[in-house]
């Protein structure tokens, strides 16, 4: 059993390179093509190369469950055309010890897929930001055409809002504009700086024109009479500092996919969100999604299983294959539709993230079990209805 776990073990890792390496050239060779455009005298064909080279992980991230779908299916389709699987069958091994077989040889890629999604993905999309605010001047995800807000308390019953034009690399930022407002919603200071930087939890403004509101501006205001004293006060400071939740990694995961984010750096980011009484329902979601995605590659192997199955009574790899490629765009499909639906009609995270895995593998698991009783089913039926059996 341990030679025919290992002999599976090697074909479907040879397949799956194989497909990962085709779709991965294939998808980097149209972002090539995609970004050909930006080329210039500050962002020159070796930059362009060196994004791309940054973006494999994430390419890889996104591909590996349709990979290893193919993957196992042009292994297992080949070994039943070469009469490999009827073998093991006629040895001893059933469907369902095959597909246990197939599971246990999937967990070095669960392993793998973790740390993918943990750790590569993540410093690689960190550094294709940080690049891309160098070379480009701009990054993509959650910037609004006024730039990036964030929402805080200022730790005195007030509220501190931040508008953020510009994200630098190493944390820098420019064009930045605080709005502080009083207990109640009352603004009490307006400053715009033209840079910032953080620095052990403060984030020190340069060059920074403050407007102070008088505090007796609005009962000022409401009675129509002519202030005796100016309501507000214009200064110019070289620096201020401000104590703030803001870090350098969390203006980062602001203009990161919360799927490209790790689960520890995502939680960070949920917990500042809602502290600050923020939307998180989208983050919460990547999060169960990331915990979900190792599972997603059981499921993978689980819907080759009965393709391979039909491969060793039918003959024809391209059919299977073609109908491998099918389901796993499908089941890409369902988890885009899931997510989009489940945020509109604000579905439980863990619906979202996990019903279309559930369901897939409940198929999968259902086709393998009808496949492997055919025979019994078939019986069955001839001994409860008589008249069924075909006259020879």
């Amino acid at each position: 059993m341990r030679t025919a776990r290992r002999y599976l073990a090697r074909e479907i890792y040879r397949s799956t390179a194989v497909v990962l390496m085709a779709l991965i050239g294939l998808f980097t060779f149209f972002a090539l093509i995609e970004q050909l455009e930006d080329i210039s005298n500050q962002f020159t064909l070796l930059n362009l190369f060196y994004m791309q080279a940054l973006a494999l992980p994430t390419t890889l991230y996104d591909l590996l469950p349709i990979g290893l779908l193919i993957g196992a299916i042009l292994a297992l389709a080949g070994l039943a055309q070469r009469n490999e699987l009827v073998i093991l069958r006629v040895s001893g091994v059933s469907g369902l010890k095959l597909l246990a077989m197939l599971w246990i040889l999937t967990i070095p890629l669960v392993f793998c897929a973790f740390l993918l999604s943990e750790i590569i993905t993540p410093a690689a999309e960190i550094k294709s930001s940080e690049a891309s605010l160098t070379l480009l001047g701009k990054a993509g995800g959650g910037r609004l055409n006024s730039g990036y807000w964030f929402k805080e308390s200022d730790g005195d019953d007030g509220t501190r809002i931040i508008n953020i034009a510009q994200l630098k690399s190493g944390g820098n930022v420019a064009d930045v504009t605080l709005y502080e407002f009083k207990n109640g919603q009352e603004l009490a200071t307006y400053s715009v700086a033209s840079r910032g930087h953080f620095s052990e939890g403060s984030l020190i403004l340069s060059e920074v024109q403050q407007t102070s509101i008088e505090v007796n501006s609005i009962s000022t205001l409401a009675d129509a009479v002519q202030p005796h004293e100016p309501l507000t006060h214009l200064e110019t400071l070289p620096e201020r500092t401000i104590t703030t939740s803001l870090t350098p990694e969390r203006l980062i995961a602001r203009i990161l996919t919360p799927e490209r984010m790790s689960i520890r750096v995502l939680v960070d980011y949920i917990d500042y969100l809602e502290s600050n009484h923020l939307q998180t329902e989208r983050q919460v979601v990547a999060l169960w999604r990331k915990m979900a995605y190792p599972f997603t590659l059981l499921v993978m192997i689980t819907i080759a299983a009965p393709i391979s199955f039909m491969q060793t009574r039918r003959g024809g790899v391209g059919s299977k294959v073609f109908i491998g490629i099918l389901l796993g765009v499908g089941f890409f499909m369902l988890n885009q539709l899931a997510l989009n639906v489940g945020m509109l009609n604000q579905w439980a995270p863990w619906v979202t993230a996990l019903v279309p895995n559930l369901a897939a593998l409940g198929l999968a698991l259902g086709a393998l079990t009808l496949m492997e009783n055919q025979h019994n089913v078939r019986r069955f039926n001839q001994t409860r209805w008589p008249w069924s059996k075909s006259s020879v």
